[in-house]
């Protein structure tokens, strides 16, 4: 062999072999991310995704999962039906302080369809601000009608357990805190979100670089003119809109105004004359409703519910729904990569909570972690369910386990 060949042969003999060892070595593997399990010095929790909150009590009382992250009613459903016990509510999740009276959910609007229909976006929230007063007021009539659209008045059952809807919504409602006023302190709380997207690397477009993210984030003049509707008593009719208007919702008690607008509507129409009259007036869950002012239809809305606030953000986008009833955390993620949205206006604030299995060791943050670092430490991870990725409960069970020193895996069924 001519002596050039073997030096060429020897050059790859040579350079196969540090390859080996790099891979050997682990060299060759990017670096562990922020928050990785080589990283955390106390331990790993597993997160599984799951399609909205249905599925969540049944995981937990077939082992298949640790505990769950929900909106309500789902956390007391879990307690009501001995599944599970409550660990923390969102308002004590770490860091300390941050979330005591975090906000839940908002009102967005597609920034095309309120410039095209200002009047109706604003007596549309002039309803939307009614409701919430009624909630506040009857809290009772509420959970019926909570119930009746949840669960069809019948009980929530999960497997072989069946439990009230009606008690289970009646213990939802205290939790939650029902308020529509866009004050500096709701901001302030925003903003905190804000930056728990950016620090999980979520948020990264034009609300992380803005210098102004007030002016990307809201338009409150829907909140301002409903205030004056209600003040005055007045409610200006707008111009029939021609297409018919998609509002988006989850299957939560967090959106409770958009269940009581519907479902009694009548009521609205003799005290405010603004009203939502379903369709079919026997629907549990009614699809569509006729959007009356003084009497007169001036839209057909469809209600459209979505599993999670991320899938209700996609359809925005796609402008298959106009307005929507969704949490924060979704709809900033939704304006930062350029969903033509603005939010309008608060719905409610709190209303999360963390569920174990009955008779885990985890009664507070504190003990759940412990609890997290002793499994972890034993080789089983425990594995907690979240309502989908980018959910207000995904955001705040991940900011809670990175400011703990716990890693995050994702975890599949």
């Amino acid at each position: 062999m001519p002596m050039k060949s073997i030096k060429i042969a020897a050059a790859v003999f040579i350079a196969l072999a540090l390859i080996l060892v790099l891979l050997a070595a682990g060299c060759t593997q990017p670096a562990s991310p922020s928050g990785s399990a080589s990283s955390a010095p106390n331990g790993t929790v597993g997160i599984l995704e799951t399609a909205g909150v249905g599925p969540m009590p049944s995981l937990l009382a077939t082992g298949q999962i640790d505990g769950y992250i929900a909106w309500q009613p789902v956390v007391e459903a879990g307690v009501e039906s001995n599944i599970g016990q409550v660990a923390v509510y969102s308002k004590d999740l770490p860091p300390a302080g941050e979330w005591s009276d975090h906000p839940q959910n908002v009102f967005v609007v597609r920034k095309d369809f309120y410039a095209q229909n200002p009047d109706f976006v604003n007596d549309f929230s002039a309803l939307n601000l009614a409701a919430t007063q009624y909630i506040n007021d009857h809290p009772q009539e509420t959970a019926a009608i909570d119930a009746d659209w949840l669960a069809g008045g019948q009980n929530f059952t999960y497997g072989n357990v069946s439990v009230s809807s009606v008690t289970v919504v009646n213990n939802s409602l205290p939790t939650i805190e029902f308020s529509n006023n866009p004050s500096d302190s709701w901001k302030a709380s925003t903003s905190d979100f804000v930056q728990a997207l950016i620090n999980l690397g979520t948020v990264k477009g034009y609300v992380a670089n803005s210098s102004n993210q007030d002016a990307v984030l809201y338009n409150f003049q829907p909140y301002t003119s409903a205030t004056a509707i209600l003040a005055s008593k007045n409610v200006t009719k707008p111009a029939p809109v021609q297409n018919t208007v998609g509002v988006g919702y989850l299957l939560a008690v967090d959106h409770s105004a958009l269940f009581v607008a519907v479902k009694d509507w009548q009521y609205f129409n003799d005290t405010y004359g603004i009203a939502l009259k379903p369709e079919d007036l026997t629907a549990a869950k009614p699809a569509v409703a006729d959007f009356l002012v003084n009497g007169q239809k001036i839209a057909t809305v469809n209600l459209v519910p979505a599993n999670a606030g991320p899938n209700l953000m996609q359809l925005a986008a796609t402008n298959s729904i106009q307005m929507s009833y969704v949490g924060v955390p979704p709809a900033i993620s939704a304006i930062d990569i350029g969903t033509p949205i603005t939010i309008a206006y608060p719905i409610d604030n709190l209303g999360s909570g963390l569920v174990v299995a009955n008779g885990a060791p985890a009664q507070d943050w504190q003990s759940f972690a412990a609890w997290a670092k002793e499994r972890s430490d034993a080789g089983k991870p425990l594995v907690i369910a979240a309502p989908g990725k980018g959910s207000i409960q995904d955001v705040m069970i991940r900011s809670a386990l990175q400011s703990s020193g716990i890693a995050v895996t994702e975890v599949k069924v």
